[in-house]
């Protein structure tokens, strides 16, 4: 019983569904780009800075798919935390644009600890490939 509960559990969080969140994660950054053009000066910046990383990461999660085809299955465990991580950082920086908090806040240490961990995972999984 107890395994079939685990399949199911991973079975949700198949490289598909990753791809597709890391797609729709580059999407949202995008947005946030081509919008930041319009914002007034103050405010461009940090909505720039949160949509950067957002698309870098999303990059990074759709790389793990490759990572995974050519034999580093470990890399699946990466999206998780880049996805997340970025996700944290943009949306910490898209608040602090529209006025709802500050910059210097814990947050943005936690979400660098997060898309840290998925380039680690990358970096560990790497070792597997082609061997």
């Amino acid at each position: 019983m107890t395994l079939r509960t685990q399949e199911r559990h991973w079975a949700l969080w198949t490289r598909q569904r990753w791809m597709r969140l890391a797609t729709v994660n580059a999407l949202l950054s995008t947005i946030a780009l081509m919008l930041s053009a319009y914002a007034p000066e103050p405010v461009a910046p940090i909505v720039r800075i949160g949509a950067q990383v957002q698309f870098m990461h999303s990059m990074a999660s759709i790389a793990c798919a490759t990572f995974m085809n050519v034999g580093a299955d470990a890399a699946r465990h990466a999206p998780a935390f880049l996805l997340g991580g970025s996700l944290l950082f943009a949306v910490h920086h898209y608040g602090a644009a529209a006025g709802l908090w500050g910059l210097a806040n814990g947050l943005i240490g936690f979400a660098a600890v997060m898309m840290a961990s998925g380039w680690m995972i990358m970096l560990a999984a790497g070792r597997n490939i082609d061997t």
